[in-house]
């Protein structure tokens, strides 16, 4: 908290900080802290304040995203044949899709305006700039996602949140509470703001049950006939930060019961430090089971993320001791 108050008073320039570790950001922090970035490229390139804070939102899972993390990409701009800057990998269209890398979030921010200013994006620029849905809706017919519902997704989180109060020159204030729960209720069985009720137990407007697992890292049982896509459709997230966080492509098959994260995995286990392998046990079912990136087990047992574990096959949960 004490970095979303600072950021908020200070000007958009010096925020290049990049996300404490462990720290996890709202939809109101996030737009709290990059507001004013996003205002000051809407004054030097033209593109609407909501738009820009509505694909950060959306693209980076409200800045926690592994991605945003690690390359302080927030809105998923892979690497280009022209691009010469740095670059990370993670698992979207393709295993290890290239993307662009950045020294702090602010360039991405700059480079997201840059990006929109090539030529299969003009005719956005003819748009007024208080006209978010046609932004939405163009930003698709240009290319710059393949979900359907991309401009839906823009278009809900912006009046969700009043963004387009921003483009209209009015102000926006972070407001703490609107993100809080004022009292316990069901879900209502509609897509929108999760709901928490007096167990604590929340509850997406989709109907989905959201548990955490050892009380941090959140996570949602599949259905029978479930997909990543689905999933991702009924949280409001992008199938491949669905995919990604829970090392699987965007179209694997789901088992009904199967724990799916709805955020990112941890580096190491909390509750354990080894495993001993059942018989059939894979890397990548270890890793769902105590809530650990699968890359991480791998680098620290020295085995391919598709290993098949023996019986007894001690597995590294953690940093092995030297």
């Amino acid at each position: 908290m004490r970095t979303l108050l600072l950021a908020l008073f200070i000007g958009p320039a010096q925020v290049l900080f990049a996300q404490p570790s462990g720290q996890r950001y709202t939809a109101e922090e996030y737009i709290a802290l990059w507001k004013p970035v996003a205002l000051e490229k809407m004054k030097q390139h033209g593109i609407p304040a909501s738009i820009t804070l509505a694909q950060g939102l959306l693209e980076s899972g409200n800045g926690n995203s592994e991605l945003a993390r690690e390359g302080n990409n927030h809105f998923g701009i892979k690497c280009t044949p022209d691009w010469t800057g740095g670059k990370v990998y993670h698992d979207d269209d393709k295993k290890d899709d290239c993307f662009r890398k950045y020294k702090n979030a602010e360039q991405s921010f700059e480079d997201h305006s840059n990006f929109l200013r090539r030529k299969r994006y003009a005719g956005l620029f003819e748009l007024k700039i208080t006209d978010y849905r046609g932004w939405a809706k163009g930003l698709k017919a240009a290319g710059y996602a393949t979900d359907p519902k991309y401009p839906e997704k823009l278009i809900n989180l912006i009046e969700k949140y009043e963004l387009n109060r921003l483009d209209e020159g009015k102000e926006w204030a972070y407001n703490k509470s609107a993100s809080e729960p004022k009292e316990p209720a069901k879900s209502s069985g509609r897509k929108g703001r999760a709901k928490e009720d007096a167990s604590n137990t929340v509850t997406i407007g989709a109907g989905r049950a959201v548990d955490k697992f050892e009380g941090r890292i959140k996570y949602v049982v599949a259905k029978k006939g479930d997909t990543v896509r689905k999933i991702a459709e009924d949280i409001e997230q992008m199938p491949g930060l669905v995919a990604g966080w829970n090392d699987l492509s965007k179209d694997s098959p789901l088992s009904e019961g199967q724990r799916v994260y709805i955020q990112p995995k941890r580096n190491k286990s909390k509750s354990a430090e080894v495993h001993r392998a059942e018989a059939g046990e894979t890397l990548w079912g270890v890793s769902q089971r105590y809530g650990v990136k699968l890359k991480k087990l791998a680098q620290y047992n020295q085995l391919p993320e598709d290993a098949r574990l023996q019986a007894g096959q001690q597995v590294w949960l953690r940093k092995p001791r030297k």
